[in-house]
């Protein structure tokens, strides 16, 4: 099973949004800046802001790409404000 999760940078005001398969192990790897190119790795903070377990990989994946297709904050805002949204999102894919 995936998880498709969003993370949020007060001290940069950015979110990074990203699927994978161990969510907690990706997490680790956000702040321990694992990646050496990786866009993490410009700030320290990164908090969890949204996240989808339980989920196929292929799913995590589309709806990953959907939401960084959308390139907005409000847009990633209103998925905690409007959760049909992101029921919306797994019968569509």
């Amino acid at each position: 099973m995936a998880t498709f999760y969003i993370l949020y940078s007060p001290s940069i005001e950015r979110f990074y949004i990203g699927s994978c398969a161990d969510f907690d192990l990706r997490l680790k790897q956000h702040l321990e800046k694992s990646f050496d190119k990786s866009f993490t790795r410009r700030a320290n903070d990164w908090e969890t802001f949204y996240k989808i377990d339980n989920l196929d990989m292929k799913l995590a994946r589309k709806i990953e790409s959907h939401v960084k297709k959308t390139k907005s904050k409000q847009y990633i805002k209103n998925l905690i404000k409007y959760p049909e949204i992101i029921s919306k999102l797994i019968e569509k894919y």
